[in-house]
């Protein structure tokens, strides 16, 4: 079976494997340091890697991602020798990147410093006052309150040192599993849902401690490159990284699926008490991301076309106008009436700013790659990687060309819409 890597005008013959899951995060869930955290939101380590170490043959010598995540292309770029930078806008997963970035520290000092951590837990009753509603859904009193004495351990010895972030990671990585109710990335508690048994928090703790150290030992028996730099800013504008600095790009933008990005960390964010309840979310996190949500543009409901009149959108703006027509009138026959075509206008204003960041911090020649998908809001299709690759081309790239990895929504059962998807790689030149 052969892929067509899609040139728009120009196609070009490529082998692709039968299944091919690049495109998603799972291969990370079973490689060092990528397994510390789960991030749903991400792509193929080893995939990223092969990439880097093609181009550094090619001449490439410095890798950005505009969206780094939970830090991917900067672990991988550490390891293939490349200088690598990267930028996050989200508070909450920017800290576990740099926690992740930390694994260069001595091992075994970490792990003293942690197990000094659950002895002092140990000795130390937890409480579960002063928790929310969302917290105490999902965890039964005894585990609540084996999880709050490590919280208070921790902050009792919390020193701002890497060690301390190690341990800080150690300890948000295993809430998850030591909730006995249905946890997932996007819904926190599915009352029909439970686990057979639930992690026990102290067990589960040291568990990590020891994975994470071993990890770290590992991980420095081999070579490597400098170090990655990760900034907290905003892929919209790229702020911290020089001018003309990178030669590759290898990032995933948020996907127009109407998932609430911000949303994803809230069960750990409660626990650690940065967040009350769902609605805090707005200034604690989204308020910094690509509006590609419609919790992002509630308030923007009349200003839809406007925001298509922008110079930025100048080259899809008829397309987008046609979709968005289409998405308003269909809003009026579903009943929770959500403004996807206002999410739609807003995220692809932001992604041409993004587009226009990276004209500014790639070199002349650069190689740019998006891991995308498609996405079809009530059932009217959006051409996601067509949009973003005119964009780049309108932002001064010059040309682009996609290729598909495999198809989304092809299984109908409890879909909304039977819109066939797909996802894959946008390829851009410099």
């Amino acid at each position: 079976m052969r892929e067509q890597l899609l040139l728009y005008g120009v196609g070009v013959e490529r082998p692709s494997p039968k299944t091919d899951t690049t495109s998603t995060f799972s291969d990370n869930l079973s490689m060092p340091i990528h397994r510390w955290f789960r991030f749903s939101a991400g792509f193929s380590a080893a995939w990223a890697s092969e990439v880097m170490l093609r181009e550094i043959a090619n001449g490439r010598t410095k890798v950005f991602d505009p969206f780094a995540g939970s830090g991917t292309v900067l672990l991988e770029g550490e390891r293939c020798g490349i200088e690598s930078a990267g930028v996050e806008a989200h508070p909450f997963v920017a800290r576990v990147a740099r926690a992740k970035l930390h694994w260069r520290e001595n091992p075994k000092a970490f792990r003293d410093y942690a197990l000094a951590v659950l002895q002092y837990a140990k000795k130390h009753d937890g409480n579960c006052e002063g928790y929310s509603s969302l917290i105490g859904k999902c965890y039964p009193q005894d585990a609540l309150s084996r999880l709050d004495s490590l919280k208070k351990a921790w902050s009792k010895i919390a020193d701002g040192s890497a060690n301390s972030e190690l341990t800080w990671l150690a300890l948000v990585s295993i809430l998850r599993e030591c909730s006995p109710v249905g946890t997932a990335q996007w819904q926190y508690v599915l009352p029909n849902k439970s686990k057979a048994r639930a992690a026990d928090p102290f067990k589960a703790f040291e568990a990590k401690v020891y994975l994470m150290s071993g990890d770290m030992a590992g991980r420095q028996r081999e070579e490597s490159g400098p170090a990655a730099m990760l900034h907290a800013g905003d892929a919209r504008s790229c702020a911290p990284v020089p001018d003309k600095w990178a030669d590759l790009v290898i990032t995933s933008p948020p996907y127009t699926n109407n998932y609430d990005y911000a949303d994803a960390t809230r069960l750990e964010m409660s626990f650690l008490g940065e967040v009350e309840g769902w609605g805090d979310l707005q200034d604690a996190v989204r308020k910094y991301l690509v509006r590609s949500c419609t919790q992002h543009v509630a308030k923007l409901n009349g200003e839809t076309f406007d925001i298509l009149d922008q110079p930025l959108l100048a080259a899809i703006r008829e397309e987008m106008v046609s979709v968005c027509k289409r998405l308003e009138a269909e809003r009026e026959h579903h009943g929770g009436k959500k403004p996807y075509h206002t999410m739609i206008a807003a995220y692809f204003e932001d992604m041409a700013r993004v587009w226009q960041s990276l004209r500014r911090v790639t070199a002349m020649g650069a190689l740019v790659c998006f891991v995308v998908g498609d996405s079809a809001p009530y059932g009217v299709y959006v051409p996601v990687d067509k949009w973003l690759g005119e964009l780049a081309v309108s932002a001064g790239f010059k040309s682009f060309a996609f290729e598909k990895t495999r198809d989304r929504n092809v299984k109908w059962k409890n879909r909304k819409h039977r819109v066939p998807l797909h996802e894959g790689r946008l390829w851009v030149q410099g």
